[in-house]
């Protein structure tokens, strides 16, 4: 064999694994407040008050860029409930991810997970916490976390949505968890900027939340469209998929 038919011959072997390695697109979404951004509101602050006052605390309900009016903390994923995207399985990751209880706050505010992924809730103040996870198909748990400690949890099953986390000794302290059985989801940073990196290509079904807001009508390109039941349908093209900016009206939030 010539080096040159070597060569061919390799080609006709690896084309089509990078044909179906390209077979995948990433979606990115920006969102924006459709109103005057809201000012950020206190938390009343009732326990343990010599440490937690003095963290300067916000109300993580609703945050908007007070420039760019970019929503924080606004949910995409893609569905595959009832009715949404049928896709192949995804393998397991076996992640660690950690939600840690600092500064009398859970961070990050919003979790995503898949199942297989271990949730480890860290406790990195001085005063004691609790994470109470009231799951639907997972066992709920409601762990003790002394200060410098640290609890796992085992993400085994799927949740149809999205789980709060509590801190019964500090009521204000709320975080969002979503187990799902893909990687496809993501959250908005602080611009209100969102990427959804290599999902299948396809016609599929996304589904989104926002904790204040009921999502069911949305501006996009200055015209207005219906989500039922907060989700929408878009075609994932390979590479990236920019839907540009979507306006979620103020009156949609019960927080404004």
């Amino acid at each position: 064999m010539t080096i040159q038919n070597f060569f061919a011959y390799a080609f006709v072997l690896i084309a089509p694994l990078v044909s179906v390695a390209a077979e995948t697109g990433d979606l990115k979404i920006r969102f924006e407040y459709g109103g005057d951004a809201p000012k950020l509101g206190d938390v009343k602050v009732t326990a343990d008050v010599a440490f937690c006052g003095k963290q300067g605390l916000i109300d993580e309900s609703l945050i908007v860029d007070g420039e760019t009016k970019g929503i924080k903390n606004v949910v995409v994923q893609l569905y595959t409930g009832r009715g949404g995207s049928k896709i192949d399985p995804v393998p397991a990751a076996k992640r660690e991810i950690t939600l840690d209880n600092d500064a009398c706050r859970f961070e990050p505010h919003v979790v995503i997970t898949q199942v297989g992924d271990t949730l480890k809730v860290v406790n990195s103040d001085s005063v004691g916490h609790n994470a109470n996870l009231q799951f639907f198909n997972n066992a709920a748990k409601n762990p003790m976390i002394p200060p410098n400690q640290d609890v796992k949890v085992e993400l085994t099953d799927s949740e149809p949505g999205i789980v709060e986390v509590r801190c019964n000794i500090h009521p204000w302290m709320k975080a969002l968890l979503l187990v799902l059985d893909h990687p496809f989801a993501s959250v908005s940073n602080e611009k209100g900027e969102i990427v959804i990196k290599d999902i299948p290509v396809g016609e599929h079904t996304f589904r989104v939340n926002h904790e204040s807001a009921r999502i069911s009508e949305v501006m996009m390109e200055g015209k207005s469209e219906k989500w039922s039941r907060s989700r929408f349908e878009f075609e994932i093209k390979p590479g990236m998929n920019d839907m540009g900016t979507i306006v979620i009206p103020a009156d949609s939030f019960s927080v404004n």
